[in-house]
């Protein structure tokens, strides 16, 4: 499997019964793919609905439905559609589960950054600082780095998102979990050594003595 599949199915294993989930652009989008065989989760957009379905068939595209990130949707069974004033009192009301973000950076203290590019422009943070601030379980999905570059580093150089701390880091390479000691380094991806990571990561990682492989199904 590549890179982003391999971060959306373990992501996916973190997902239980019930759990009202948002799910950010990008790599996130395709832990709906990976939901694990019994478990029903309900997976909310900022733009107004719980109920997302899967991507909707070529020709069968409702443009009255689409997630945060513009991309056409479906709506299964159930599914409710609401303000943005409800949607963002979900959010800040500590009412979803898990959120799941892309990220551009992490720091040691498990600080994320995730809404800007140097040099290009782009449209804000969008919902990111609410989802961060307000969900009850944070899930940070990216790849461990970005074109060479580390992307857990010391400090982030890029503005953060939340001064909260994240709950978990899944890249392609490993689970990463910020703890008040430092960042742990809980998994590792099938192949991968721990030489690797700490070559890939430019913050400390504190490393347990047996580290079990990525969990992905």
């Amino acid at each position: 499997m590549d890179a982003k599949e391999l971060i959306a199915r373990r992501v996916a294993q973190e997902l239980k019964d019930g759990y009202l989930v948002n799910l950010g652009i990008g790599i996130p989008t395709l832990v709906a793919n990976y939901i694990p065989a019994g478990i029903h989760v309900y997976f909310q957009s900022e733009n107004g609905i719980i109920g997302m379905g899967p991507v909707p068939e070529s020709g069968m595209e409702n443009p009255d439905l689409t997630n945060a990130g513009g991309q056409y949707v479906t709506a299964l069974p159930g599914a409710m559609a609401f303000d943005s004033a409800m949607s963002f009192g979900i959010i800040r009301g500590g009412h979803l589960d898990v959120t799941v973000l892309g990220g551009l950076q992490v720091d040691e203290k498990g600080k994320l950054a995730n809404w800007m590019i140097p040099g290009k422009r782009v449209p804000g943070m969008g919902g990111a600082m609410d989802l961060v601030t307000g969900a009850k379980k944070v899930i940070v999905a990216m790849t461990h780095t970005a074109k060479g570059n580390p992307k857990i580093v010391k400090e982030c150089s890029l503005p953060l998102t939340s001064i909260r701390t994240v709950d978990l880091i899944v890249t392609d390479l490993a689970v990463i979990e910020p703890t008040e000691e430092g960042l742990v380094l809980r998994e590792m991806a099938p192949g991968v050594s721990v030489e690797e990571v700490l070559k890939q990561t430019e913050a400390s990682l504190i490393v347990p003595e047996t580290i079990p492989k990525m969990r992905v199904g």
